[in-house]
């Protein structure tokens, strides 16, 4: 294995682990507020930022994050909304009798 990929890989198990970092606390505050549901994002942001305040990681992390988040829009169109080519079978089947 060279240098780069073992540095690509270094740095996904990183962002791995602190991904679960930040899983973990968004449980605790969860659960500190009772389980009480509709709170998801806001608990993901305030244990994001708790995990990250004073982590080194946290430019990887957040890079990460963004790369990911880029692949997902590009997935989806200007309207927002996942595209992909849908072929119905029996019009095309139609189209050539």
């Amino acid at each position: 294995m060279d240098s780069e990929t073992r540095r690509k890989k270094q740095q996904e198990l990183m962002t791995e682990l602190l991904e679960r970092k930040v899983r973990m606390h968004a449980q605790h505050i969860y659960d500190q507020r009772g389980q009480e549901d509709g709170h998801a994002l806001r608990d993901w942001v305030q244990a994001e930022e708790t995990v990250l305040e004073n982590s080194i990681l946290a430019p990887l992390y957040r890079r990460s994050r963004n790369r990911i988040a880029s692949e997902d829009a590009e997935a989806f169109g200007p309207a927002g909304k996942l595209e992909f080519a849908l072929t119905d079978s029996s019009t095309s089947d139609a189209d050539a009798s």
